[in-house]
């Protein structure tokens, strides 16, 4: 009987160590799985926040290269009436210098 109450009394032991183990396990799988779930979520958060800001920069260059564009077509555009203005300041410059080389008086005028 005495044997008997011994290898039960070492199974009940036994099942409580393996059951300890189990619960430990699960513990330790059960905060594994905690953290996986965290850190996906962390790992989510970042690739959302890095790809609003590529979003944020794509439109920057987006409204960099549009200015550009418009400026270089502008310059295309204003480029006659400007040639046109260059002309007539040229001539008005030689205007100026002709009659800035005649006296203001006539030699015949009294004084």
């Amino acid at each position: 009987m005495k044997m008997l109450a011994g290898k039960v009394s070492e199974a009940i032991a036994a099942i409580k160590e393996k059951a300890k183990l189990r619960k430990g396990m699960l513990f330790l799988l059960a905060i594994f799985f905690i953290l996986q779930v965290y850190f996906v979520r962390e790992l989510l958060a970042a690739e959302l926040l890095f790809g609003a800001l590529f979003a944020v920069l794509l439109v920057l260059a987006g409204v960099f290269y549009l200015v550009g564009a418009i400026g270089e077509r502008g310059i295309d555009f204003v480029e006659p009436g400007v040639r046109v203005m260059v002309d007539s300041a040229r001539r008005g410059y030689r205007a100026v210098e002709e009659i800035s080389k005649k006296p203001f008086r006539q030699p015949e005028s009294a004084q």
